[in-house]
C-alpha cells in the first residue's frame, strides 16, 4: 500500500505547493477536514473505502470529517454538506491520479494536503492519523469535543 504522509515538516518551504491550502476547497478551511475518495462509481477500492468509514460516523463528525467521492467532474458528498464544488478543479488542485484511478487524500482544516494513498485506509488508521495532528490534540482538550 502506498501511503504518504505530508504533515510534520520540521521546516515548512511555503513555495513548495505541498503546503499551500487547496484553493478548490476553501469553504471548508478552519472549520473540517476533508477526506476526498477519487474513482468510477463502479471501483471496488473506492466501494471498500466508503465502507471502511461510514461504519463509524459519529467518529467522523468527532473529528468534524467531510467525505467527499469524485467520480470524473462529480462530487458527491457521502458524509458532511458540500454544495457547489468543482471535481476538475479538486482533481487539478490535488493533481490527483486519471479519472477512473482510486486514491484518496485528507486535507486538514488549515486547508494543506496531510495524507495522499493509492490503496484503501481503514477507518482506524485515519482516525489514528487525525488524532496525531496538533490542532487535532488542542480539539480534545476542549470540553464540548
Amino acid at each position: 500500500m502506498s501511503k504518504t504522509l505530508l504533515y510534520g515538516a520540521t521546516k515548512v518551504d511555503e513555495t513548495n505547493s505541498a503546503y499551500a491550502p487547496v484553493e478548490s476547497l476553501a469553504p471548508f478551511q478552519w472549520k473540517n477536514r476533508v477526506f476526498i475518495v477519487f474513482a468510477d462509481k463502479d471501483n471496488a477500492r473506492a466501494a471498500r473505502q466508503e465502507n471502511q468509514l461510514l461504519t463509524d460516523r459519529s467518529a467522523l463528525d468527532e473529528r468534524d470529517l467531510v467525505v467527499l467521492k469524485i467520480s470524473g467532474a462529480t462530487v458527491r458528498p457521502l458524509f458532511g454538506g458540500a454544495d457547489g464544488l468543482d471535481g476538475e478543479a479538486i482533481r487539478r488542485d490535488l493533481e490527483a491520479s486519471e479519472i477512473g484511478e482510486f486514491a484518496a487524500f485528507l486535507v486538514g482544516k488549515d486547508g494543506t494536503v496531510k495524507l495522499k494513498v493509492s490503496e484503501p485506509i481503514t477507518g482506524g488508521e485515519l482516525f489514528a492519523i487525525i488524532d496525531s495532528m496538533p490542532m487535532r490534540a488542542a480539539e480534545s482538550l476542549k470540553p464540548d469535543k
